[in-house]
């Protein structure tokens, strides 16, 4: 055989199902990002707009994507701390409730040392840290010493959170009035609010937690093989419970966010984060069943609900057709991340 027979290429190569399931939450972002402008413009030039300029789109307005960054803030947050559960194979269901208490708590704890930050209620910020760290305590407790599985245990500290914010507030609103707590809001550097940096902050600290540290580690030990993590010494139930006080601790990151965005802590403040954490963190490839993903993946992911959610409002399309949409998402990406072997969903 010649040397220029053996030197011919093998074809085209094909994309490896690792490479697509990478980099496809980024694509279908980037898609969205110019799919809603030009709906946009097919829109004004069935209204028999004279002109249609790319600068002109709403959707594309700073203004616009500062409206995206505030709906995305808190949910990155509670989204963050969902993925170090998911990473660990497990599920996590208590965010709405524990949202809901960490931000009574907080509310109440504000106004009940000053009410304001340049007195002694700054300290109810960490006191609200505190709590959401000792649901999630609790929540991992009742998952691994009763041996409950994390969907169920979750869920029920969920409804129980839910009904002692209730107890809390006796179904009334605390507002927070404070200017400078509401800055998170109503400040902004370069357009974006303080709260966007602050949740940038945050994002930034829990990619630290998972990649620099023996607890990110452990976490994809546990999710990638629990009885291989187990033979090597691993303690796996403390890693749980450190997960799961983890993310309570990202929970009430999220509740404090979303006080400061509306100035309003009652018990409907955590409704609605499970079905956008939940979606976020699987749109944006983290793996349902451990051990793939992470926090970066997490961020494409809440951008992607939120960005559909704000897109469709703009070019006026019903409520309906957003939730369908995600549902899809949802079921797509699942289908990608997902090969044929046999794969514990929820340990």
């Amino acid at each position: 055989m010649s040397s220029s027979t053996a030197a011919l290429p093998d074809g085209p190569r094909r994309i490896s199902r690792e490479t697509l399931v990478k980099w496809a939450p980024l694509l279908v972002l980037v898609v969205l990002v110019l799919l809603f402008p030009l709906f946009e413009w097919l829109e004004d030039f069935r209204d028999g707009k004279d002109h249609i300029y790319l600068l002109d789109s709403r959707f594309l307005s700073i203004r616009n994507f500062a409206r995206i960054a505030i709906s995305a803030s808190p949910a990155l947050m509670v989204a963050i701390g969902v993925t170090f559960i998911i990473l660990m194979g497990s599920i996590d269901l208590s965010m709405e409730g524990t949202v809901s208490v960490c931000a009574v708590m907080f509310a109440l704890m504000f106004i009940g040392m000053g009410g304001t930050l340049a007195s002694w209620a700054f300290l109810a910020i960490p006191g609200a840290l505190v709590v959401g760290a000792v649901m999630g305590f609790i929540n991992g407790l009742v998952h691994v010493k009763l041996k409950i599985p994390s969907f169920m245990a979750s869920l029920a500290m969920g409804f129980v959170g839910t009904g002692f914010a209730l107890l809390l507030t006796g179904g009334d609103r605390i507002r927070v009035e404070d200017e400078a707590f509401r800055s998170l809001l109503t400040v902004r550097w370069f357009n974006f609010p303080v709260m966007c940096y602050v949740a940038l902050l945050g994002l930034l600290v829990a990619w630290f937690i998972q990649s620099r540290t023996t607890l990110g580690r452990n976490f994809y030990a546990v999710g990638g093989g629990e009885e291989l993590a187990k033979a090597s010494g691993l303690n796996v139930n403390r890693v749980r419970i450190m997960g799961f006080t983890l993310a309570g601790v990202f929970f009430a990151m999220g509740a404090l966010l979303a006080v400061g965005r509306i100035g309003i802590a009652e018990t409907a403040t955590g409704n609605g984060f499970m079905f956008v954490s939940i979606t976020a963190v699987v749109v944006g490839g983290t793996a349902l069943w451990g051990g793939i993903g992470g926090v970066w993946n997490t961020l494409i992911g809440v951008l992607i609900v939120n960005v559909i959610n704000n897109g469709m409002v703009v070019i006026g399309l019903p409520n309906w057709v957003q939730d369908g949409t995600l549902g899809l998402l949802v079921i797509a990406a699942v289908v990608l991340s997902t090969d044929r072997r046999s794969v514990s969903f929820v340990k």
